[in-house]
């Protein structure tokens, strides 16, 4: 388990498998950013090395050096944290990417100390949980040779550095200490939820999705309360939505709630989240190719979990819930069929068009659990669909909401968290797409715009018993939690823990409304 510490010590002298330093344009190159610290010869060294390397001091711009001069590490990782265009200046999102891709780069070790700019507790925040983030690996099903009873040993989940410490001006600092201490919570709550992701479908599924968010409660003793729905409770409840998206496998729908309350709750904010542990589109079966990421079609849920327990391991002064909506859409024999209609726990009757379109099926059921627990807001996290990646690309979230004020709440969070998003509308004259004529409601529209009549449908089940409006908020991760290019900043391939960190911001921010 990766250890984030602070230290004061002269930066040369850290006997350390690897130093990182912060680089920054200069000119049509690369120098070093300024506060190293570092004797003449390393520095006059380092810089050199810059100018031979043609380093440009921007993110993912970044450099090894063994054996420097003075300096008692042995290398140097040279980062850049600079944005990739632009006039150069650094920020909390750039610092988080370029430590990052500096651990990434630094590789297996025992301890890395970070020196960048981190000078506030913003940019100490940023600086901290790319580093930590930067040495994820997902190891969990790697061999390393014969056991002494003749089997494969198996490796565990684990990052590929033991210690990383940052460099500040005085390790003592109260504040610097509490800034680290929630960085690391934070980071270790993206490294669950990416594990989460990343465990294949045959061993993560909706019961053993619900026993490991209950192992982590009780090995970490947090105060979250945990209820688990099994089918024959849902099929009770009324939430036909999850139990017919999942009635085609031999692996039940399950619905997890998870109820964090302080005393005396500023606030009281709900989020949901989508957790298909494996979606071959049902009878609707997706072309095979489509198939093989689909283990990370829980990405949702596995935010909502990390940022509830998060919350509770941080001790925030505001009630957070979360809604686990966990089933396998698969074709099994009692699978449900394009034209099926099924009774939500809204009591709104849909009919079924598309059974790949299973996404929104368990959401609506959970968001009607979470109006019923009286937060005073819901939000969703879904990967949900192709079309907003179709729109915003492989990094950028798409978010809905039937209130603005809530939309504005949950992207300065993401601004904050450094998880792009962007804003979509929920345009009137789509909703109409969405009739029935056997139905209240069919849970899907034609070609145009699926994103948003998504959207449009998940909206329906924001209300409460009168038909109210609840304040509620629609977060399509689709592009950015599973991340199949090539590894950027503090994101190697594979599942991202995307959505986590603003959820948290959100919730943390949620009692000063």
């Amino acid at each position: 388990m990766t250890i984030l510490t602070l230290t004061d010590q002269p930066v040369a002298a850290h006997k350390a498998d690897a130093l990182v330093l912060a680089t920054q344009p200069d000119g049509d190159g690369a120098t070093l950013a300024p506060g190293h610290g570092l004797p003449r010869a390393a520095a006059t060294h380092l810089k050199g090395a810059l100018a031979a390397f043609g380093a440009t001091g921007r993110v993912d711009d970044v450099h090894t050096v063994a054996m420097v001069p003075g300096v008692a590490a042995r290398k140097v990782v040279l980062t850049g944290i600079a944005p990739k265009s632009g006039d150069g200046k650094p920020t909390a999102d750039t610092l988080r990417l370029g430590t990052g891709a500096a651990l990434r780069a630094a590789g297996t070790a025992d301890t890395v100390i970070v020196d960048v700019p981190a000078g506030t507790e913003a940019l100490l925040a940023a600086a901290a949980e790319g580093a930590y983030l930067g040495t994820y690996a997902f190891t969990a099903h790697k061999t390393t040779g014969t056991s002494a009873k003749g089997g494969r040993k198996t490796k565990s989940a684990t990052g590929n550095v033991g210690a990383i410490r940052i460099q500040v001006a005085d390790a003592k600092d109260r504040a610097a200490k509490a800034t680290l201490k929630r960085a690391e919570t934070l980071s270790a709550a993206t490294a669950y939820a990416r594990d989460l992701v990343n465990t294949p479908a045959n061993v993560l599924y909706p019961q053993t999705f619900a026993d490991s968010v209950a192992a982590r409660v009780a090995e970490r003793k947090l105060p979250v309360e945990i209820t688990v729905h099994d089918e024959k409770k849902l099929a009770s409840l009324g939430c036909g939505g999850i139990v017919g998206v999942g009635q085609g496998s031999a692996r039940p729908p399950r619905i997890v709630e998870l109820h964090y309350t302080p005393k005396r709750p500023a606030g009281r904010i709900a989020f949901v989240g989508k957790g298909i542990t494996f979606d071959t589109g049902g009878v609707c079966i997706k072309p095979a190719a489509s198939m093989l990421t689909m283990k990370c079609d829980m990405a949702g849920a596995a935010a909502v979990a990390a940022a509830v327990m998060a919350a509770a391991e941080i001790g925030l002064p505001v009630a957070v819930s979360g809604y686990l909506c966990l089933a396998e859409n698969m074709p099994g024999g009692n699978a449900q069929r394009p034209g099926d209609v099924v009774t939500m726990r809204s009591g709104t009757t849909v009919e079924i068009i598309d059974t790949d379109a299973e996404g929104r099926m368990v959401l609506a059921d959970g968001i009607s659990l979470a109006v019923e627990s009286g937060a005073d807001a819901v939000v969703d996290v879904a990967t949900l669909t192709g079309a907003c990646m179709v729109a915003l690309g492989t990094r950028v979230a798409g978010v809905m909401a039937n209130d603005e004020p809530l939309s504005r709440r949950v992207l300065a969070s993401a601004a904050r968290a450094g998880e792009p998003m962007w804003p979509l509308p929920l345009p009137e004259e789509l909703r109409a797409k969405l009739d029935s004529s056997v139905a209240d409601l069919q849970h899907k529209g034609d070609m145009y715009g699926g994103a948003l009549t998504a959207g449009l449908f998940l909206r329906e089940f924001a209300k409460d018993a009168e038909g109210t409006a609840i304040p509620w908020a629609h977060i399509d991760i689709a592009g950015p939690a599973f991340q199949t290019e090539a590894p950027f900043g503090h994101v190697g391939k594979g599942g991202t823990g995307y959505a986590v960190a603003t959820l948290l911001d959100l919730a943390a921010s949620w009692g000063a409304k």
